[in-house]
C-alpha cells in the first residue's frame, strides 16, 4: 500500500477537475458575462490613452465579488494590446492594496510596474516618489495606476499617497499618470481630504450585485473550462449560485464554493460534485474567511466585536449602537486602554457590516423614532475561536464564551 502515491496518482489525472485555475479570483476569463456596459464604460474612460492623451482619473465602487477587478483588468490587457498595435506607449501598473497596505510598499510596486529598483526597505517614501518622478520624466509613457482596495491603505495609513499621486503629472512633461482606484466601500471617497477626492473621482462608476440568475450564467461558463464534462450534478450550480446571491451576488464568494466543493469531491476519490459537498464547503469557507477577516482588524476594532458578540448573547437576537458602546468602553477598561469616541466606533461597526460580519438595520420605535440595531452575520462559535487567537483579549474573549454557552446552552 502507497497511500501517497495514490494520492498523487489521482491529482495528476483528476476526474473533477480539468483545469482548477479558472474558478480563482486572480484569473481573467475571456468573456465577463453581465459586466459588457460596465467595461464599456471602462474603456471609453481610458480610451484617449491610445492618442497619447492622459484619461481621466476613475473611481469604481462596488460590493465584494461584483467583477471590479475583473473588468479593469480586461480592458487594460485589451487596451495594452491595442496601444502597441498603434505605436502607443501605454503601460498598465496593478497594485492591490490590500496586501501592500504601507505607503512605502505602495510606491515601491509602482515603481516597480515602471522600472525602478526599489529595495525591500531603507527608503523614505520621498525618495521613492522621486524616484518614480524621475523614470516617468524619462519614459515618454503614459502609465494608468490601478489601486484595488484602496480603501484599507487609506484608512490605516491616511491619504498622502494619493495626495501625491494625484499631483504628480503636474512634475511631468513627456510622460502621464492616470490613476483607477478600486473600493468595496461606497462612502470611502467621502472620507478623504478635498483636495484628493476632487481629482481621484473625476469620473465614477458603480458596480452592481449580481442576481442568482446571472451568478448562474457566469458559473456555467467558468465550469465549462474548470471541470471535466458531467463532473457536477445538476444542481450544485444554481445551489452555489442562490447561496452567493443571498450574500450581496458576490460571484467570488459562489466561485470559491464550487472550486471548494470540487476539491471536497476530488480529495474523497469521487466522480461528481453533489449537493452535500457544496454545504460543506460552504460552511468550511465561511470559517476560513471570519479567521482572515478578525486577523485583519485593529485591537479596537476586534473589542468593539466582542461587545457586539456580548451585548446579543443568549436569546437577544440584536443589540443597539449605544448599548455595543457601553460595553465597548467597559472591555477598554478592563484593559486599561483609551477609549475611541462614539463616532469612531460607528465608522468600525459599519466596516463590520461591509465585511459580513455583522449586519445593521434601522428599525421603527413607534413614537420613540428610529434606532439602529446591530445582529450577528457570521458563526458564534468561529468569531470567538478568531478572537481568541489575540493573546490581549484572552480572557475577555473566555468571559463571553461561557457567557454565551450559559445563555444558548452550549455551543
Amino acid at each position: 500500500m502507497d497511500p501517497l502515491g495514490d494520492i498523487f496518482k489521482r491529482a495528476l489525472k483528476s476526474r473533477i477537475f480539468k483545469n482548477r485555475e479558472k474558478l480563482l479570483p486572480d484569473y481573467v476569463p475571456e468573456a465577463l458575462p453581465h459586466r459588457e456596459e460596465e467595461i464599456r464604460r471602462i474603456a471609453a474612460v481610458l480610451a484617449p490613452s491610445l492618442r497619447g492623451e492622459k484619461p481621466s482619473n476613475l473611481f469604481i465602487y462596488g460590493l465584494t465579488g461584483t467583477g471590479k477587478t475583473a473588468a479593469v483588468r480586461y480592458v487594460l490587457s485589451r487596451l495594452e494590446a491595442s496601444a502597441k498595435e498603434h505605436g502607443q506607449r501605454v503601460k498598465a501598473i496593478y497594485v492591490n492594496a490590500r496586501y501592500r497596505d504601507t505607503p512605502y510598499r505602495v510606491l515601491a510596486d509602482i515603481g516597480e510596474g515602471m522600472g525602478v529598483s526599489v529595495p525591500f526597505t531603507g527608503l523614505s517614501t520621498g525618495e521613492i516618489f522621486g524616484r518614480i518622478v524621475r523614470r516617468a520624466a524619462d519614459s515618454s509613457t503614459l502609465y494608468i495606476v490601478v489601486l484595488d482596495e484602496v480603501d484599507f491603505l487609506v484608512k490605516r495609513r491616511g491619504d498622502d499617497v494619493l495626495y501625491k499621486l494625484t499631483r504628480i503629472n503636474s512634475e511631468l512633461k513627456s510622460s502621464r499618470v492616470s490613476l483607477v482606484g478600486i473600493t468595496n466601500s461606497v462612502d470611502f471617497i467621502e472620507s478623504l481630504d478635498p483636495r484628493v477626492k476632487s481629482s481621484l473621482g473625476e469620473v465614477e462608476l458603480v458596480f452592481p450585485p449580481y442576481n442568482a440568475e446571472q451568478l448562474r450564467d457566469i458559473l456555467s461558463a467558468r465550469a465549462a473550462e474548470a471541470f471535466q464534462p458531467n463532473a457536477l450534478e445538476d444542481e450544485v450550480i444554481p445551489l452555489c449560485s442562490a447561496l452567493a446571491a443571498r450574500e450581496h451576488g458576490d460571484a467570488r464568494r459562489a466561485l470559491d464554493l464550487l472550486r471548494v466543493a470540487g476539491e471536497m469531491a476530488e480529495r474523497e476519490g469521487g466522480e461528481r460534485v453533489r449537493r452535500e459537498h457544496v454545504m460543506r464547503a460552504r460552511e468550511e469557507i465561511e470559517r476560513d474567511r471570519v479567521v482572515e477577516v478578525i486577523r485583519t482588524l485593529p485591537l479596537h476594532g476586534k473589542l468593539v466585536l466582542l461587545a457586539v458578540i456580548s451585548t446579543t448573547a443568549g436569546g437577544r437576537s440584536h443589540s443597539t449602537t449605544g448599548e455595543v458602546y457601553e460595553k465597548y468602553k467597559s472591555l477598554t477598561r478592563r484593559l486599561s486602554l483609551e477609549t475611541v469616541t462614539l463616532r469612531r466606533v460607528s465608522g468600525i461597526l459599519a466596516e463590520l457590516d461591509m465585511l459580513g460580519v455583522i449586519s445593521g438595520r434601522v428599525i421603527s420605535k413607534g413614537r420613540y423614532g428610529k434606532t439602529r440595531v446591530l445582529e450577528l452575520s457570521a458563526d458564534l462559535a468561529a468569531l470567538l475561536r478568531a478572537l481568541s487567537e489575540d493573546i490581549a483579549l484572552g480572557e475577555l474573549v473566555e468571559e463571553v464564551k461561557r457567557e454565551a454557552l450559559g445563555k444558548r446552552g452550549g455551543m
